[in-house]
């Protein structure tokens, strides 16, 4: 094997992940990284610039949710998600069948 790596002149290649240990690789930086890295900032500058500063503000948006009839849906929702359930559904009357000798106290 180091005879073949020897007459074939290349650096021996690596047994497992080729960017980590001895006998890695180095990737070398180009300006395409340098740019990629650049422009990944400035939309990630521009995205937190609109969640820090959002486009209505608190006197604008105050009472948005009345003109569409928001807060009466959301309790049609709620309600509506409710009627799966039981109302007299509790721990004690589910397992109330255990209490049948309680003599340790």
């Amino acid at each position: 094997m180091r005879l073949f790596q020897y007459l074939l002149g290349t650096k021996p290649l690596p047994f497992s992940y080729a960017f980590r240990g001895k006998n890695r690789r180095v990737k070398v930086v180009t300006k395409l990284d340098y740019w990629k890295l650049k422009t990944n900032f400035e939309i990630e500058e521009k995205n937190m610039f609109y969640l820090r500063h959002s486009y209505l503000t608190r006197e604008q948006s105050h009472g948005h949710g009345k003109a569409l009839n928001l807060p009466e849906k959301r309790i049609m929702a709620i309600l509506g998600r409710k009627k799966n359930f039981y109302d007299n559904v509790n721990i004690e009357s589910r397992l109330g069948h255990l209490r049948y000798d309680e003599c340790w106290d």
